[in-house]
């Protein structure tokens, strides 16, 4: 399968380049850049939603699954991106979000019986949002109570309806038939819930994942991953036959396995929130290889970006960490330059506060970063310090280790096992034949020992390795023989 080692690159549309002056991405932009995605060695993009919508979620809340918003485009220009695209050899995927809808899509009307409503005076039970506050609100018009997992403009979908399944797998198909390559499928183990609505029990203890403080405060035994989720997880993959399925599915990783019995590979998130410490991130690791097929990101929209996640002085070995793992790796835009997070919008944008992660890309050093020639969206952060074209003919940049260790991943051998190392070195082989090592501690460090270097942090390939690795510094080496 093309995905079982591939790199995909996020694009987030809003934020990628304007190709109009209106101050906002859209897909003609992507078009124009596909020649620097196709540069990085990467197999595919992912493009976040560019559905019509309100924009009270910025996108995932969709108006209408099968056309696209005016603020992006038409569909004569998706339909261009995505020729564009596999001219050059790129898979395209995009996002599924079969969870919920707009409360402004018209099924919400039309078609009320294919949402989660209940009955009553009250809520029907405790549950709680993603964001905090009642996972519940009333209806004005019908007195009823519907359900939304996120924001109260997202009314949850109903999968346990026949007909909402049907109506999503059309969706699917859709998309699929104007050759898109497969989906990023949000927000997964959301789509089912307990049937009788019983009331989720207080936490005991804390998640394995960050979680808001009152979504936190209890144990989503009923409000979300059902026991037969499994069901409606079929529905989805016998629409989307065998195209190319990446679940959000934001469980712990030893939850993962139902999930990866119809999708194609599910995010770690245990992963992604790791620290930079060597044996937290090879325990991590260690449970996603024992899972299997999960895919590898540090870095996307919602969740920040990785250069301020672990520092930047880090983001080199961060790059080359994910980018020696066996299996998929997911790459969230502008992480190739090392992009920070920003200061947001002022207001802010966002309600839930993730306008920091979504600044319009840095192409040019000057002040609109060659983004916009208008008034952009979000303000850019520091593109006259860090931008596309000041890396791009730099052998010492991060642009271009990118693009190394993209190349040099398809030589490495498969699977992986870890080697001894001094406390703070997280070392592993791939395959016989080459040596991965990255000095996560704040101190020199010994390097296992390992023959030809072959990549390094420090901008130095060919000779013996190391020896030693300075804090933050890694290599990709040959193996001693």
């Amino acid at each position: 399968m093309w995905w079982q080692d591939a790199v995909v690159y996020q694009v987030y549309p809003r934020s990628f380049q304007d190709s109009d002056g209106d101050g906002v991405g859209d897909l003609r932009g992507i078009a124009q850049r596909l020649d620097h995605i196709a540069s990085l060695g990467v197999d595919a993009l992912w493009i976040s939603p560019v559905y019509p919508s309100p924009m009270a979620d910025f996108g995932y809340d969709i108006a209408d699954f099968t056309d696209v918003d005016p603020v992006y485009g038409t569909l004569a220009d998706l339909d261009a991106l995505i020729a564009a695209a596999h001219a050059r050899g790129l898979r395209l995927l995009m996002d599924l979000v079969p969870c919920h809808t707009s409360i402004e899509h018209p099924w919400f009307r039309a078609h009320p019986e294919r949402y989660v409503w209940a009955d009553g005076e009250r809520p029907p039970n405790n549950w709680v949002a993603s964001f905090g506050g009642p996972a519940w609100t009333r209806d004005p018009r019908t007195g009823r109570w519907y359900l939304h997992s996120f924001y109260p403009e997202q009314p949850d979908l109903d999968w346990r309806n026949p007909d909402t399944v049907r109506a999503m797998q059309g969706v699917i198909r859709f998309w699929l038939d104007r050759g898109v390559d497969g989906y990023r499928v949000d927000a997964i183990d959301r789509l089912l819930k307990d049937p009788q609505l019983r009331d989720d029990p207080p936490a005991t203890e804390p998640y394995l994942l960050p979680l808001d403080e009152e979504h936190g405060s209890l144990r989503h035994d009923h409000s979300r991953n059902a026991p037969d989720i499994g069901s409606a997880l079929a529905a989805i993959r016998a629409a989307a036959g065998d195209a190319f399925l990446a679940g959000e599915v934001y469980l712990p990783t030893r939850e993962l396995r139902p999930y990866l019995e119809h999708l194609d590979v599910a995010f770690d998130f245990e992963f992604l929130h790791a620290p930079w410490d060597a044996e937290r991130l090879r325990a991590s690791i260690a449970a996603a290889l024992e899972v299997r097929d999960t895919a590898w990101v540090l870095s996307n929209h919602d969740f920040g970006r990785a250069a301020t996640h672990f520092g930047p002085e880090r983001a080199p070995a961060v790059a080359l960490l994910l980018l020696t793992l066996p299996g998929p790796a997911f790459i969230y835009q502008g992480d190739e330059i090392g992009m920070e997070e920003g200061p947001g919008g002022d207001p802010p944008l966002d309600r839930f506060g993730r306008d920091v992660t979504r600044h319009p890309m840095q192409w040019e050093p000057e002040p609109l970063g060659g983004f916009t020639t208008g008034r952009p969206w979000l303000p850019l952060v520091d593109p006259q310090r860090r931008s596309v074209a000041a890396q791009e003919d730099d052998p010492r940049s991060l642009l271009y280790l990118y693009r190394a260790a993209i190349a040099l991943r398809r030589q490495l051998g498969d699977g992986l096992r870890f080697e001894d190392a001094t406390p703070g070195v997280l070392a592993y082989r791939r395959g016989e034949d080459h040596v991965v090592a990255l000095n996560t501690a704040d101190e020199p460090r010994p390097a296992p020992p390992a023959g030809e270097l072959l990549l390094s942090t420090a901008g130095a390939s060919g000779g013996p390795a190391p020896r030693e690795l300075a804090p933050a510094e890694g290599f990709v080496a040959r193996a001693r023989v």
